[in-house]
């Protein structure tokens, strides 16, 4: 076994998916000599693109929002006209009594569909003209929805939202945590509506309301994280594994001593700050040593399994126009599949001509068992309950399943509180950070947001060094 010399570095970010990548970027655009370290042999971590017989198939997110911060990113790496958007009035739809319902997007047309009964809009009313509070304790997504509105609305639309979101249980999602806008919408203005309305005018005064637009890229997401790794050149080792992490003083300021192993090669490397990117599991484990109520804390979040299972069908045997976005369905349907997006019509050059792409999701935290099955399975299980649904008329021509054991984490009752106990043990070491989807939201925009945050406060504690 080799041994390197020992480098040392103003900061080392551990784990090369969107957050580790972003943060690596800003620093060493600033003129930070920052090391990304990436454990497999590919960065982009849950963003996964690839080209398999004609079909564009995206493994984890299908598209994103696009924030400010981010297209000012891709205008920086030169990939903005690579940015394809979907189409902006793109219906979505819920799977209702065996029947696609169209989800109405504004207030006027959710009190005029035929989308829920009279209970839920006569509670949606009552919510805009009443006064509530909400209670001192943390309170579930589906205990907020039942208080204020409605089962059915839980059932049909608020329920299938947080599966596609989180792929999670609305029975033990924190609200406050999943959905802080909504806790404070109801808590600053009395009525969950009002307060909605009133962040809605506060952001943007002048400007019509816009619904959320979703991109992509022409040649799929990872296009946007093989850029990030692209501009890291040397400073990024794949197949790195941080073996161990050790506290260490040198002079008056505090750093950190990795023992790092690249195939057979081991090395030292002391570094100013560290900043954490991984999954919660392996930022447990690395830092067990440096402080283990931070370890422990990070261990008890849980995480969702997902399947991803992608099929291809001539558009000729699709009974279904297929016109929208996609769909979710609720779990009193009683099927196993969560949602399908329906690729095709939102993006070009997704599918060899005249077929369409399916990506549907199985399991989530309300199905652990789901991404157990085998592949052939989940494929066949997919088909069996979107076939009647789109009228399909025969078996797909094309078929990928991508499984995550560990998806999306969960934040579930008591994450707030559970990072704010991280957050104050963090406080004891100034120079460790923690960046990753289990924050401030799982989209890749609060990702790339959080992680431009933390990289800005490194890049002025620098900064203030040299004065």
């Amino acid at each position: 076994m080799g041994s390197g010399v020992t480098q040392r570095v103003a900061a080392l970010v551990i784990g090369g998916g969107v957050s580790g990548l972003v943060c690596a970027y800003a620093l060493r655009k600033a003129g930070v000599d920052a090391l990304l370290l990436e454990a497999s042999d590919r960065t982009g971590g849950a963003i996964r693109t690839e080209r398999l017989d004609g079909y564009l198939l995206e493994m984890g997110p299908q598209s994103f929002s696009g924030t400010a911060q981010m297209l000012q990113l891709f205008d920086e790496l030169g990939i903005r006209q690579q940015v394809v958007q979907a189409p902006s009035a793109v219906p979505r739809y819920v799977l209702v009594n065996g029947k696609l319902q169209k989800v109405p997007m504004s207030p006027p047309a959710f009190l005029s569909s035929g989308f829920v009964g009279f209970g839920t809009k006569f509670a949606v009313l009552r919510d805009v003209v009443g006064k509530s509070a909400p209670p001192e304790k943390d309170e579930s997504i589906a205990d907020f929805v039942r208080r204020k509105f409605s089962a059915e609305m839980l059932d049909r639309l608020v329920g299938p939202f947080v599966s596609g979101v989180y792929a999670g249980d609305p029975e033990k999602l924190s609200l406050r945590s999943a959905f802080p806008t909504l806790h404070e919408a109801e808590k600053t203005k009395a009525s969950a509506i009002r307060g909605m309305l009133a962040n809605a005018k506060k952001k943007s005064p002048d400007q019509p309301r816009q619904r959320p637009t979703l991109f992509s890229f022409a040649e799929g997401t990872q296009t946007f994280t093989d850029a990030l790794a692209a501009r890291l050149g040397d400073r990024l080792l794949q197949n790195t594994v941080v073996r161990k992490i050790d506290s260490e003083r040198s002079g008056s300021a505090a750093a950190y001593q990795l023992t790092i192993r690249t195939g057979a090669n081991e090395q030292t490397i002391v570094a100013d700050h560290i900043i954490v990117a991984t999954p919660t599991a392996v930022a447990s484990t690395l830092l067990q040593e440096i402080d283990s109520l931070i370890a422990n804390h990070l261990a008890e979040i849980e995480y969702a399994s997902i399947a991803v299972v992608s099929l291809g069908y001539r558009k000729s045997e699709i009974g279904d126009p297929l016109n929208g976005f996609g769909f979710l369905i609720p779990r009193s349907a009683k099927v196993r599949t969560l949602g399908t997006v329906w690729n095709t019509s939102l993006f070009s050059n997704r599918a060899p001509a005249e077929t369409a792409l399916l990506t549907s999701f199985i399991g989530g935290a309300t199905d652990p068992d789901a991404a157990q099955m085998p592949p052939d399975e989940l494929s066949a299980s997919v088909h069996r309950e979107i076939a009647p649904i789109l009228k399909i008329r025969t078996a797909p021509i094309f078929s990928n399943v991508t499984v995550y054991p560990r998806a999306l984490p969960q934040y579930n009752l008591g994450h707030g509180e559970r990072l704010a106990a991280i957050d104050e043990a963090r406080k004891k070491h100034s120079n460790l950070w923690l960046i990753g989807n289990y924050l401030r939201g799982p989209s890749i925009g609060a990702c790339v947001e959080q992680s431009l945050s933390v990289a800005e406060e490194i890049i002025q504690r620098q900064k203030s060094k040299l004065l």
